[in-house]
């Protein structure tokens, strides 16, 4: 249709209308004159919004299914999230026991020893001296510390500082090859030198080549001049093998070490030496051996009317199912001609023969 006046003057007056029965519906409430062309409109219409509504409908479902996935998806990555932060706290809780652990046991060996110790941390493998066997830890000549120190842990020797720096210093471990301690052997007081062999055992030649030395037995450190490079008294570790004495002057053991050198973590130095050598007080206890177990063996003799009498001994054991004859004075009675050992002889109750045989 074309903008003409006619058709401008049709639209204002559509206009108008729309305006006025608007008023009309507004004031009439519930008894409005076009309540009933409502009602002819929504049954016409009607069908027709609820087919479009069932139409559209899927698509409201699919974007909210969208919007709730995001919310599930949200939620899922929170919760991994949380698991995550849960996960890190418990492998740190358990490195944080470990850790504990470790100090407990340094704190008891020095308390044990009398040695005054600074703890300390280890935090780099290697160094730049050309070692093969060290370790950095995180304290230096800012905490009191100097060349030539012992280093322990809660399981024993560690080895000796080589360089220090303001805050941090070099330890070379006993199971270099360059590392070399005296030792005492524990009770006999046999005396050594233990030398490292990187991951096989420590070698000590034992200064008397006729020192008697077995598999089991344990070796401390005996300390060194003016307590340096090493303090007395501190665990080295436990005989695994000895060499044949061969009549040489000195003796080859080898001794596998207490401490654990690929798993260092908190160690101590010692600043300040006993006042008096521990000897052996700061070697953990032995195992306690497990008792015995008693053997019971029934002894089964005749009485005086010809019963059987049964008794308990702890002795020998019997190979079973076999048994003593012994008569009422002690004495054991011989087997008779053709009888087994061990066999009665006796006849089944009532004196009858078994079947198939006649008695005589």
């Amino acid at each position: 249709m074309r903008d003409t006046r006619e058709s401008r003057l049709l639209l204002v007056l559509l206009i108008a209308i729309a305006f006025a029965l608007i008023t009309v519906d507004i004031r009439g409430g519930e008894e409005s004159p076009v309540d009933g062309a409502r009602q002819a409109a929504a049954t016409v219409f009607g069908p027709v919004e609820s087919g479009v509504a069932a139409a559209v409908d899927p698509i409201g479902n699919a974007i909210g299914a969208v919007r709730d996935s995001g919310e599930r998806h949200d939620r899922i990555s929170e919760l991994e999230r949380q698991n995550a932060e849960l996960k890190q706290r418990l492998g740190s809780d358990d490195r944080n026991r470990s850790r504990l652990r470790e100090l407990d046991g340094l704190i008891r060996t020095a308390a044990t020893g009398q040695y005054g110790v600074k703890g300390a941390e280890v935090v780099a493998i290697g160094a730049a001296q050309g070692f093969s066997w060290t370790v950095t830890i995180d304290i230096g000549s800012d905490d009191g510390i100097r060349r030539d120190m012992t280093v322990l842990n809660g399981d024993g020797l560690v080895g000796r500082v080589t360089t220090v720096g303001p805050r941090t210093s070099t330890v070379l471990l006993a199971n270099d090859p360059d590392f070399t301690v005296g030792t005492r052997m524990e009770k006999t007081s046999e005396l050594g030198f233990a030398t490292g062999q990187g991951d096989r055992p420590l070698l000590v030649q034992m200064l008397n080549g006729k020192a008697k030395v077995k598999k089991g037995d344990r070796l401390v450190t005996f300390g060194s001049q003016a307590n340096k490079p090493f303090v007395p008294g501190v665990p080295v570790g436990e005989v695994v093998r000895v060499d044949p004495s061969g009549g040489a002057l000195t003796r080859n053991v080898y001794v596998r070490p207490y401490a654990s050198f690929s798993k260092l973590d908190i160690v101590g130095v010692v600043v300040q030496a006993p006042d008096t050598d521990p000897r052996d007080m700061v070697l953990p206890p032995k195992p306690a051996k497990p008792r015995p177990t008693p053997t019971v063996t029934v002894t089964v003799t005749p009485g005086a009317d010809g019963t059987l009498e049964g008794g308990a001994q702890e002795q020998g054991e019997l190979p079973q199912g076999a048994a003593e004859r012994r008569l009422p004075g002690g004495t054991e009675q011989p087997p008779a001609d053709g009888e087994a050992p061990g066999d009665t002889g006796a006849d089944p109750p009532g004196g009858t023969a078994p079947d198939g045989q006649d008695d005589e």
